[in-house]
C-alpha cells in the first residue's frame, strides 16, 4: 500500500447535498503490513444500523472545517486522538441515500487498542489490506437504484465481516489508488432495484 499516491490525486467535490459528512480512512501498519481500522455501527441506529463504517459521522457548526469533523468524529466514535492520526489526502466526495455528501479523509494511526464508544459503535476491526484486495474475498452487483440509476454495489468479505455500500465504495478507491487492485471491469451479477442485499 502506497499512500504516497494520494499526493497526486485531485479529489471531486459534492456541493450540493443538503447536509456535510466526513470519514476518516485509519491505516495501521500491524506486523509490517498495512491494515486498515472499520467501526462497526450498533444495530439500534436509525440509518446504516449494523454495517462496517470507517469513523465519522455530520459536520458539527464548531467544526471548523470537515477535516477536524473527520479526526472528531474518529476520536468519539474510536478514541482515535487527533494528535496521533497523520493525514495523508483525502479521496472524491460521495453522495449517500441520506442526502449527505461525505468527504473521505485518509489518515496513519499508530498500532495500538482502540476503544468503540459502545452507543453508536459496538465493535472494532482491524482487517489486512492484502486480505481486502484479494478477489477471492470481493463481489460486486449492478442495480438500479431510484435515486443515483445504475450503480454498481462492492462487497468485501473478510474474517466474517462484510463492507459493502458507501464505506465500500470508498475503500474501493483507496485501494485503486494506493495498491495495485482494480474494481473487475464485469460485476458478478445485475439485480433488480428490490433484489435483497448480499449481506
Amino acid at each position: 500500500m502506497d499512500l504516497s499516491r494520494l499526493s497526486g490525486h485531485a479529489p471531486t467535490e459534492v456541493t450540493d447535498e443538503e447536509r456535510e459528512a466526513a470519514v476518516l480512512a485509519p491505516v495501521v501498519t500491524r506486523d509490517e503490513r498495512p491494515h486498515l481500522l472499520f467501526v462497526k455501527r450498533s444495530a439500534d441506529l436509525s440509518s446504516h444500523a449494523g454495517q462496517m463504517a470507517f469513523p465519522g459521522g455530520g459536520r458539527e457548526p464548531s467544526d471548523p472545517d470537515l477535516r477536524r469533523t473527520a479526526l472528531r468524529e474518529a476520536n468519539e466514535e474510536a478514541s482515535i486522538d487527533p494528535a496521533e492520526a497523520e493525514v495523508i489526502g483525502r479521496l472524491d466526495d460521495i453522495r449517500t441515500t441520506s442526502r449527505y455528501s461525505v468527504r473521505p479523509y485518509v489518515a496513519r494511526v499508530p498500532d495500538r487498542e482502540y476503544s468503540p464508544d459502545m452507543t453508536e459503535v459496538t465493535e472494532l476491526a482491524v482487517l489486512a489490506v492484502e486480505d481486502l484486495i484479494d478477489l477471492a474475498n470481493y463481489d460486486s452487483e449492478r442495480r438500479d437504484h431510484p435515486y443515483y440509476g445504475d450503480i454498481r454495489l462492492h462487497y468485501f468479505r473478510v474474517e466474517g465481516y462484510v463492507v459493502w455500500g458507501a464505506t465500500a465504495r470508498i475503500l474501493a478507491q483507496l485501494l485503486e489508488l494506493t495498491t495495485d487492485w482494480t474494481v473487475p471491469e464485469e460485476p458478478d451479477r445485475r439485480v433488480g432495484p428490490d433484489a435483497e442485499f448480499q449481506v
